[in-house]
């Protein structure tokens, strides 16, 4: 077929770095022969991803968000409302000119503010484009998820303008069509790809694993509210002393620097490897023995595709997605938490020792772990277009 098959993706990056992982994978897991796929994305660090041949982003004006509806830009300094019209106007263009055959666009079903509405209105006229959005496993709470999107119009949205939903995740696990009380009309449209599996790296990297100690990895994602987590962590180390394993520590990148600062300055004194961005993060998994994190769904893919422990601190505010999930991750022996209210020097060393010493049980879980978010993914792929 000399046609190539067009995919455009949609991320729109306004906290963190999860939504532009979780699109970046998606992006090489359905590269193959004849596709092409761009990505629209505001993430200011997009740049530093490896990007592979067929796969390449649209960088459309940073925003940053101030509070839960309020937006402002990230590096321009023009009015909020001037900055969202220029994405807007990319947005559509780009849409227009590349001329997809499959849209996907990643967890927000408008865009930010709205502003990939009429791009999905003029797909639906259009008639070329399958429009999909993509789900990851648990959005919030039931009550807040509910209230929010029958606030928004969310659930008319996705019944008149999305050809289908995929959700990242295991309905056995955690059911949103039952949490969010989702109807029959969008339910019928809901495919459950199972989570999206990450690229695995060898074990044992040279500058990683030294004398043999076992290896912690502290991450915290983006690192926007992960001091807590941190903090605890290297208070833990201070107070208990030198411990029979070693420690790489990676920020995240959009942690306030004065924060940063303090921890780099700590670990230094406690020997503790620092980094405050490390582009393959996988590399690190591979080698470690432990990863400590917040469980965002990307991290907790990465951990459970390296088949390696995991101890969640999940955060519980804004939303309460990340403790559902360490939860769900702890009721299915693929995980151990902490509560984000008993979080403290006390309770994280007492629960590291514990999972780097006796972790039987989740290390047999996390071996039996099934990733069918590829193989999904690619079937529906196949069944919109025979090109894959």
């Amino acid at each position: 077929m000399s046609k190539t098959y067009n995919i455009l993706m949609y991320s729109h990056d306004t906290y963190g770095l999860g939504h532009i992982r979780r699109t970046m994978a998606i992006a090489s897991q359905l590269k193959c022969h004849g596709v092409n796929i761009l990505i629209i994305t505001g993430s200011p660090i997009v740049g530093r991803f490896e990007f592979p041949e067929q796969i390449d982003f649209v960088r459309v004006p940073g925003m940053i968000k101030q509070s839960n509806d309020n937006y402002i830009p990230h590096s321009i300094k023009i009015d909020p409302i001037h900055a969202m019209s220029i994405r807007q106007s990319i947005i559509d263009a780009t849409a227009k000119s590349f001329q997809p055959d499959l849209f996907i666009v990643d967890k927000a079903p408008r865009g930010l503010k709205h502003e990939i509405m009429p791009t999905l209105e003029w797909m639906k006229q259009y008639g070329k484009t399958r429009t999909i959005l993509g789900l990851r496993d648990i959005m919030d709470d039931s009550k807040s998820t509910t209230a929010d999107w029958q606030d928004k119009g969310i659930y008319d949205v996705l019944e008149n303008l999305y050809s289908e939903i995929w959700v990242y995740g295991h309905r056995e696990y955690y059911d949103p069509i039952k949490e969010y009380s989702i109807p029959e009309s969008i339910s019928k449209k809901m495919v459950f790809t199972g989570y999206i599996p990450r690229e695995i790296h060898e074990r044992s990297c040279p500058d990683t694993r030294k004398n043999g100690k076992k290896l912690v990895v502290i991450t915290a994602g983006g690192g926007g509210d992960g001091y807590p987590m941190m903090d605890a962590y290297l208070k833990a180390l201070e107070k208990y002393g030198p411990q029979n394993f070693r420690t790489v520590m990676v920020t995240g990148p959009f942690m306030p620097a004065d924060l940063r600062h303090d921890l780099s300055e700590r670990a230094k004194k406690l020997s503790v490897t620092f980094y405050h961005f490390y582009r393959r993060m996988e590399k690190l998994f591979s080698n470690a023995d432990l990863v400590v994190s917040m469980g965002g769904y990307n991290t907790i893919c990465e951990i459970l595709s390296h088949k390696q422990i995991s101890l969640i601190v999940p955060r519980e505010t804004p939303r309460l997605e990340q403790t559902i999930r360490a939860e769900v991750l702890k009721e299915q022996n693929l995980a151990d938490f902490i509560p984000w209210h008993d979080l403290g020097p006390d309770t994280m060393m007492e629960k590291v020792n514990n999972l780097l010493n006796n972790s039987k049980i989740i290390r047999e879980a996390v071996s039996n772990f099934k990733f069918t978010g590829l193989d999904v993914m690619h079937q529906r792929v196949n069944a919109f277009k025979d090109i894959c």
